[in-house]
């Protein structure tokens, strides 16, 4: 894939993932166990043939910038390979990026010293495996000016996306950013064609139109609000159906948006036949690797008085942990923990060097890094007892404990100085 830039768009809050978002943006935010949300999009475009990307980060960005230079930064400068990290540098005005569309324009300077004949827009937190090379092959030979990655969703999801209508040629006559009332598919009432956030343009194109944009004060500077809209009835712009990478049966694109989205994304993994498939050699997922020993399960008192035994069901855990008689039952554990005798972990994620101690009780609960839980504590089955802690409680009764709760019956083994 010479001759084509591709920029991930990392800077997002991720408000609506509060408290995971406390210390980190969103796709710094870990999933899976082993991975952070932006592997993904990355491994995405190295296996689709891709070696020159710029990340454009913002919130909260030193995880990310982290976890990007321990494991992203394999790429042979000599050979114009590169991953680039860009914070705002402010060349253009003195602000922070305004909107996506604003966060490409104050990179100019950096998009023009590679040259691209393309530009391969993309967002850094969301969860899907895509061949962006097919999604470039057909830009080229179609000549567009734009074309658009789309997948059909809901009704209800398309309130939450770019809803786009496309004639018998995939040109895109309408766009409407996040409408409260999404025009349906026309062989489908109940589904619409949103936009993934995906973009190809000219490079030539693209200057122009975002130079064009900045001049206009009233302007959001958001390619979904601004440029794509201003732009369908004048030029080509095209809709390219999503390709699924993915083995399972359905397509795979999550937005991981909420915590319980998030949780419910994580709980998929563990399934005996997971609709995302992170086994597959074909479309290796990278991620930075810590150096940890395996992990390892002890003691097998089973046959005890009180039965002590390291065991574990239906779960994904991560080098370093230690299960120490403890049990643990459709869980995720990420590296580093520890279960001790007696407790239990159940239906759960629980981040980098989280320590449940004796006894303790862990149900429907996503607890982040460095948290080490007390002994014989229960989180997830008294929701009222949990929310008077000041844990965070979503609609489904998932519970969510981010890290410096400041809670006297939760310890944060977390220096300052730790990483998010």
């Amino acid at each position: 894939m010479k001759n084509v830039l591709a920029m991930v768009l990392a800077g997002g809050k991720g408000s609506r993932l509060e408290p995971l978002t406390r210390d980190r943006a969103k796709p710094a935010v870990p999933f899976g166990g082993q991975y952070r949300i932006i592997d993904f999009t990355l491994s995405n475009c190295l296996n689709s043939g891709l070696r020159q990307i710029l990340v454009l980060t913002q919130y909260k960005a030193a995880s990310l910038d982290r976890h990007i230079n321990l494991g992203w930064r394999f790429l042979n400068r000599e050979l114009d390979e590169f991953i680039d990290i860009l914070p705002p540098q402010q060349r253009i005005d003195e602000q922070w990026y305004q909107g996506t569309a604003d966060a490409v324009y104050q990179n100019i300077y950096s998009i023009e010293k590679s040259r691209p004949e393309d530009v391969l827009i993309l967002s850094g937190d969301h969860i899907y495996k895509m061949d962006y090379s097919e999604l470039i092959r057909e830009h080229k030979l179609s000549g567009a000016d734009v074309t658009i990655a789309c997948i059909p969703a809901s009704l209800e999801e398309g309130r939450q996306f770019g809803v786009v209508q496309v004639d018998d040629r995939r040109r895109i006559v309408n766009f409407q950013e996040k409408p409260a009332n999404p025009q349906p598919l026309p062989d489908d009432p109940n589904r619409c064609l949103a936009s993934m956030g995906i973009y190809v343009f000219k490079a030539e194109f693209l200057f122009d139109e975002l130079c064009r944009d900045a001049t206009h004060s009233d302007s959001a500077h958001d390619f979904g609000k601004n440029i794509i809209p201003s732009i369908i009835d004048t030029h080509l712009v095209r809709a390219y159906p999503f390709h699924d990478k993915n083995t399972g049966d359905s397509l795979y694109w999550r937005d991981v948006g909420t915590i319980d989205a998030y949780y419910e994304a994580n709980m998929d993994l563990v399934a005996v036949d997971p609709e995302l498939n992170l086994y597959d050699k074909s479309w290796p997922i990278r991620t930075y690797q810590p150096l940890m020993p395996p992990p390892k399960f002890v003691f097998s008192q089973a046959d005890a008085d009180d039965p002590r035994v390291g065991q574990a069901w239906d779960s994904i855990i991560c080098s370093g942990s230690i299960i120490s008689g403890g049990r643990v039952l459709r869980s995720i554990l990420s590296t580093d923990v520890r279960v001790n005798s007696w407790a239990e972990v159940e239906d759960s994620i629980l981040f980098d060097g989280v320590d449940v101690g004796r006894h303790a009780k862990i149900r429907r609960a996503i607890i982040d890094k460095g948290i080490s839980v007390p002994e014989g504590m229960e989180i997830g089955y008294d929701l009222e007892a949990d929310r008077a802690r000041g844990f965070t409680i979503t609609e489904s009764g998932i519970v969510a404990i981010g890290k410096l709760t400041g809670l006297g019956d939760l310890v944060d083994t977390n220096r300052a100085d730790a990483v998010a």
